[in-house]
């Protein structure tokens, strides 16, 4: 297949490229992850301009603030965070976190670096008509996802029970009860492809996309079901301090872009780690060296 060059009519930009992890920068310059995430959105808006392209740009939950997630009411059952039916910040409920949810505050360097993308498309948006939707995603997950410890967490957990190597439930206690909720690759797949398919009725919206309460996990609850998918136990540690950037729980409140396009996630937790297995000992020899580390 003949390299796009970029005098070749484009219709649509799927912006999916970033460095995704919340502990980049932290410890050393965040120039990478400018340049990476921040630039690289504004090199495609500039492409998306040329062309009049319609563009779907993939964010993060991690645009949310720390300060304001570490808020929120929730309770310690037996094997995870719950969020309480009473929330004291707007654009929460039981449900999770809808796209009201107020943004002052520090996110990470990660999650500026999207955000700051977020709003430099918005003047795209204003000033030069370009045509775009943005998909806040939470947690993504499925085969030939390359997880490491500060990103790709289902994908680590998975590949640490194939290849029994030790794992660590850092923070909240050491317990293990934080909780994520998560989407299959294949049905954020599915949204991309309505959005294309139907754009000019998704252009100009900001969804929350994720698996929601329904698709959701605790570290523990992680635990018990790759045990049981791989049959294998792993040594799991407690390290009793919090990680900097870490939030105890984050749930997506899915209900605007499931009301306006009738996209649900299709694809539960056990189907998600299934896939991810089958994926693993299918190309085990390849991907050993690494992520058996």
């Amino acid at each position: 297949m003949e390299d796009l060059r970029f005098d070749e009519k484009i219709d649509f930009i799927i912006d999916a490229a970033a460095e995704p992890s919340v502990l980049a920068g932290l410890n050393e310059t965040p120039d990478y992850l400018i340049h990476t995430n921040l630039n690289g959105t504004i090199h495609l808006l500039g492409l998306a301009k040329k062309h009049n392209a319609g563009f779907i740009f993939l964010s993060t939950s991690r645009i949310y603030p720390i300060k304001q997630l570490e808020k929120l009411n929730y309770r310690e059952a037996e094997s995870r965070f719950e969020m309480e039916e009473t929330q004291p910040v707007t654009g929460c409920s039981k449900d999770g976190i809808a796209e009201t949810f107020p943004l002052p505050g520090a996110r990470s360097f990660y999650g500026t670096t999207k955000l700051a993308s977020e709003l430099v498309l918005q003047e795209y948006e204003a000033f030069y008509g370009l045509k775009a939707v943005i998909n806040r995603c939470g947690v993504i997950a499925g085969p030939r996802q390359m997880g490491k410890v500060d990103q790709g967490v289902v994908v680590l957990w998975m590949a640490r029970h194939f290849w029994q190597k030790e794992l660590s439930y850092i923070g909240y206690n050491g317990s293990g009860k934080q909780v994520r909720d998560v989407v299959h690759i294949l049905d954020l797949f599915d949204l991309i492809d309505y959005e294309l398919t139907h754009f000019e009725k998704a252009a100009g919206k900001i969804y929350n996309v994720g698996g929601g309460r329904e698709v959701s996990f605790s570290l523990k609850e992680l635990t018990i079901l790759c045990t049981e998918i791989t049959g294998n136990k792993t040594p799991v540690k407690s390290v009793l301090t919090n990680r900097a950037g870490d939030i105890p729980i984050y749930l997506t409140d899915h209900s605007l872009v499931t009301g306006e396009t009738g996209w649900l996630p299709k694809r539960n937790l056990q189907v998600i780690l299934t896939d991810i297995y089958e994926w693993l000992k299918k190309d085990e020899k390849q991907l050993k060296n690494i992520l058996a580390v």
